[in-house]
């Protein structure tokens, strides 16, 4: 019988003209992954282009590409750091080559670069009830930490709060305040900084980013997408991707204040991930009436686990885009 060449190439950097092939890769595998699950009717949707680009950009070099002989993508995996913490995702490999130890390449090769970065940190995101994902990850070093629990809480149009964007700020202002992020989160972890992430969100016009405070102090932030997640679908929810919060009373500002945006857009709902390491923060949102809507499990590279943050402290940082 007529076997396929199995040469691959790479890694190689992803490069923005790929997002169409990476696409359409990234669809076919999780589909499949979903239909190895036993979801047969489920469809993934191709993502919007404008957010891969904000992937892309965001990992530079980490995003790494590999090729068949053909010249086709067949893998790829996007690994990005914030500062000292590092992850990765998405990443896949195409379902026709899978099996055949591409796999064990492509997290091998973001490893060594997180490493190269200096991170303390070195984690990625996979579904609780695919066990085939998680046995493969563990045999490669990562242990299982705890959930990540997307909560969505519908907004109501009359939710007000006092907060500031930084898309209404002048350019002067946004000098100003910018250093002030970074040091609210320097003050509760070290080496943690979300500062190209908040740019880049800006530059590409994805969403913005939520400030509660006053004068020099910074006491919360949170850093969300209002665009749609999905290709040529409606968005309805706002999507935060990084959130920091010195107590649970300013957490409960700056969601008054994310809801608040939310109504602003018009969007029907805002999406927390919610790291369940801060089960004082989960607490309030379900009881704030948020619901949850899917689960991922939070592994780490031994060695290279997270830290939570002491003195009633929230940080939900997204390992996903």
């Amino acid at each position: 019988m007529w076997q396929p060449d199995r040469v691959v190439q790479g890694p190689r950097q992803l490069v923005e003209s790929e997002i169409g092939p990476l696409n359409r890769l990234f669809a076919d595998a999780f589909t499949d992954r979903y239909r190895k699950d036993g979801l047969v009717g489920v469809r993934v949707p191709q993502l919007n282009p404008d957010v891969w680009r904000y992937a892309l950009r965001d990992a530079g070099d980490g995003a790494m590409a590999w090729t068949d002989e053909r010249g086709d993508l067949v893998a790829f995996n996007v690994a990005h750091h914030s500062g000292v913490e590092g992850w990765m995702g998405p990443l896949a490999v195409r379902p026709d080559r899978q099996g055949l130890g591409l796999g064990k390449a492509i997290i091998r090769s973001a490893v060594e670069w997180l490493v190269e970065q200096r991170v303390r940190v070195i984690g990625l995101e996979t579904m609780p009830r695919t066990v085939e994902n998680i046995g493969f990850y563990s045999k490669l070093g990562f242990v299982p930490g705890h959930l990540t629990i997307t909560l969505t809480g519908d907004v109501q149009r009359s939710v007000r709060g006092r907060f500031t964007r930084l898309s209404e700020l002048s350019q002067r202002e946004r000098t100003t305040w910018l250093p002030r992020l970074r040091e609210a989160l320097e003050g509760g972890l070290p080496g943690y900084d979300f500062l190209r992430e908040l740019e880049l969100t800006s530059q590409l016009s994805l969403g913005d980013t939520v400030v509660i405070g006053s004068g020099s102090e910074v006491t919360a932030f949170a850093l969300y997408h209002s665009v749609p997640l999905a290709e040529a679908r409606p968005g309805d929810e706002l999507r935060v991707l990084k959130l920091y919060a010195d107590s649970l009373e300013t957490f409960d500002k700056l969601i008054v204040a994310l809801e608040s945006c939310a109504a602003k857009h018009k969007l029907r709902r805002v999406a927390v991930r919610c790291q369940t390491g801060y089960h004082r923060a989960y607490r309030y949102l379900i009881e704030r009436g948020y619901r949850a809507r899917w689960t991922d499990l939070r592994m780490w590279l031994d060695g290279y686990g997270e830290t939570v943050l002491g003195g009633g402290g929230v940080l939900f940082s997204n390992w996903e885009i």
